[in-house]
């Protein structure tokens, strides 16, 4: 007597989105074994079995890995003694060839030892040849699969969890602290990455203090998403604060984070754009220089918010070794703070149409928080960004806001604070 050989129906790309409706009401199971006798017997247990399965039959390793290329089962009932495998070592190779299915080895009355092995090396189960009844032999089936997806959750699980983990001890490590001593200088940055899951993305800013006291702050923004993109903006940041320490500013430090950009973009279209300023101790003006990059928000002490968007230059790639990035001077009055960001606070779509948040709308939120301290003022600012862009799926760029402010000090900016 033959086994009625089915057309052989795994798991295809076409099957998954109802492959779990009807997982339990028909697995197919892929049978490797080459006697036909035993065949036969798994043949009448699957008949007689409660659990519905469609089975094929193969009688050696090298048919089972012709039947795999052309589609996957949810269960392999293998024998231990075929042609071309033997013992463990067919347990082996099925993994090597198909390691996300569940595995059921059949055994000898004489063999248990060898199944409990089987199960060592990665099956789901064993069976003993003539000692299983047919609701046995379909719960043994059913329960291997479960299995088998239990085991490949939690390994998913696991990988996942260790991938996210070393990501964010990488990414964290990337991250800027500021390097500040002065007490009269307060400072709130926030950094959300478009990508996600992910803790850091093209935008970039550092806040530096040199050994003279003056304050440096940097914001900016490369063009694209993704890792490399935040690579890029994490070298223009290292770069950035080892110039400032060197003593390098102004025009020069800007042209010389261009030869690194241009150095270490990927692709030859990536620009970056940025803003750097410094306020020297004592000093009541800030000295700006912008490449490509948005205004800002000026907060003054009597509560007004306006937008400020001193002349600049080209973004950093744009125009390659065109030194064309002025420095600009802008009055500060004690007590008022500066707010630096990337465009991605604004560039949400708002609405149902095409509408942008754009610079007037964030200038329009910024003054309903004038009065807000500045970490709540950042917050909240971010938040209603992210409110109003919620139905066409939130802020998609990365968003990177520094909010600096210097105290009042006797109407000086860069005093010590006086206790």
């Amino acid at each position: 007597m033959a086994v009625t050989a089915q057309p052989w129906s795994g798991r295809s790309a076409a099957d998954n989105e109802s492959a779990a409706v009807r997982k339990w009401a028909q697995p197919s199971v892929l049978l490797i074994e080459d006697d036909p006798g035993d065949a036969v017997l798994v043949e009448e247990l699957v008949a007689d079995s409660a659990l519905e399965m469609r089975l094929h039959w193969v009688r050696s390793m090298a048919e089972a890995r012709e039947a795999l290329a052309s589609g996957v089962p949810d269960c392999v009932l293998l024998d231990l003694h075929l042609p071309d495998a033997q013992g463990l070592e067919a347990v082996s190779m099925l993994r090597s060839h198909a390691g996300q299915v569940a595995v059921v080895v059949l055994t000898g009355l004489a063999e248990e030892e060898t199944g409990l092995a089987a199960v060592a090396a990665g099956a789901q189960d064993y069976l003993v040849k003539g000692r299983v009844e047919p609701e046995l032999f379909g719960r043994a089936v059913r329960y291997a699969i479960q299995r088998k997806q239990a085991e490949q959750a939690a390994v998913a699980l696991r990988a996942s969890q260790m991938q996210a983990q070393e990501n964010a001890r990488l990414e964290r490590g990337l991250l800027p602290t500021p390097l500040l001593n002065r007490s009269d200088v307060d400072v709130v940055a926030r950094y959300r990455p478009g990508r996600a899951q992910a803790l850091l993305g093209g935008d970039f800013y550092d806040i530096v203090e040199s050994a003279d006291g003056t304050v440096h702050a940097l914001i900016g923004d490369v063009s694209g998403h993704g890792p490399d993109e935040a690579a890029l903006g994490v070298a223009l940041r290292i770069a950035w604060r080892t110039l400032v320490l060197s003593g390098v500013t102004g025009p020069e430090q800007i042209a010389r984070l261009e030869e690194i950009m241009l150095a270490e973009r990927g692709k030859p279209y990536v620009f970056a754009t940025l803003t750097t300023l410094s306020v020297p101790p004592g000093a009541q003006r800030v000295r700006l220089t912008r490449a490509g990059h948005p205004g800002m928000l000026l907060r003054t002490p009597d509560g007004r918010v306006e937008w400020v968007e001193v002349a600049g230059g080209p973004a950093l790639g744009v125009a390659p070794g065109v030194p064309l990035w002025p420095v600009v001077e802008l009055d500060l009055r004690a007590g008022s703070a500066l707010v630096l960001f990337t465009d991605g606070l604004y560039e949400g779509h708002i609405g149902n149409g095409r509408e942008r948040l754009g610079e007037e709308g964030l200038l329009a939120i910024a003054r309903e928080l004038a009065a807000l301290p500045p970490e709540e003022f950042v917050d909240t600012l971010i938040q209603r960004a992210e409110f109003l862009a919620e139905g066409q799926g939130g802020l998609a760029d990365d968003v990177a806001v520094v909010h600096l402010q210097w105290n009042r000090n006797g109407g000086r900016i860069g005093e010590q604070r006086r206790g």
